[in-house]
């Protein structure tokens, strides 16, 4: 993947430092550290500085009782988050949205990480194989069960998005929340059994009728609304007639490379409306754009 290329949420400063998680002594002197820092959420919102990067305090600032994970460190420094009760993740609020167009990518790859493991652990205190309640260990990035011994690990939903690729145009489809004018490529969840190239052939049957006739992938984002991987493809299509499940989509339109431009670069007379730029529809629409 080029540097051109880097989709938004991506490109996060933290050193995992995984090492940490299975090392006791290592993790007490990460929480005596007198640089340790905790990331300040709203509930799974980011508490933003005026210049859009992530407010970071000290750990007395967690509630009392709370659990901490260790996010990594940022310049060596330990970088924590509180496992506290939160609204779901599924929620994307206005402001949210508003907070990740305005964040670097960098700052929005470690709230999309930090956020997605609060969220993981407020939604799986319980063991799915047996139904007790589970304990936090390695430092936050793993629950077990204390009566079968189970361990659970933070969850992350692979989704295939993809344009169809019909003798220079892409098809793009618009669901019926989008904002007025905008519309996407077409994507769904990974099924099991599946790889990535039969999910989007699926997907793009089912949901524009259209039959695929080689996938090639092009690049991957984390994202948090709760926690999802989304593999961005591009699918070449044996015809571009469209048959559209309304249930999942309103419309559907085929685009070239000038109406894609222009979409992109935000031209009064586009066609269309794109997705925010840290979308990696955003980006998979720039990368097939800029192609010969």
């Amino acid at each position: 993947m080029t540097l051109s290329l880097l989709p938004g949420l991506t490109g996060s400063p933290l050193d995992r430092a995984d090492q940490f998680r299975e090392d006791p002594e290592a993790l007490r002197a990460a929480r005596r550290d007198p640089n340790a820092r905790l990331l300040l959420l709203d509930g799974l919102d980011p508490r933003l500085t005026d210049e859009a990067t992530l407010e970071w305090g000290s750990l007395s600032e967690a509630p009392a009782g709370t659990d901490l994970a260790l996010l990594g460190f940022i310049d060596e420094e330990p970088r924590f988050v509180a496992l506290t009760e939160a609204p779901s993740g599924f929620q994307r609020t206005r402001w949210l949205m508003e907070a990740l167009q305005a964040m670097p990518s960098s700052e929005a790859s470690t709230f999309a990480g930090a956020r997605s493991l609060v969220d993981w652990h407020h939604r799986h205190r319980f063991c799915a194989q047996c139904g007790t309640p589970t304990e936090i260990i390695r430092a936050g990035w793993t629950r077990r069960c204390p009566s079968c011994s189970a361990q659970h690990f933070p969850r992350t939903d692979p989704v295939v998005i993809m344009l169809a690729e019909y003798e220079g145009r892409v098809l793009l489809g618009r669901q019926a929340q989008f904002p007025p004018g905008m519309y996407s490529a077409l994507a769904g969840f990974v099924e099991v059994g599946e790889s990535i190239e039969e999910a989007v052939a699926r997907e793009l049957k089912e949901e524009a009728g259209v039959t695929a006739s080689s996938v090639r992938y092009v690049a991957s984002q984390p994202w948090p609304l709760p926690s999802s991987l989304m593999m961005a493809c591009i699918a070449t299509v044996e015809s571009d007639v469209v048959t559209l499940d309304q249930k999942e989509l309103e419309a559907a339109i085929w685009c070239n490379r000038s109406e894609v431009s222009a979409a992109l670069a935000g031209e009064p007379d586009a066609r269309f409306g794109t997705p925010n730029h840290f979308a990696i529809a955003h980006t998979l629409l720039r990368w097939w754009a800029d192609q010969n």
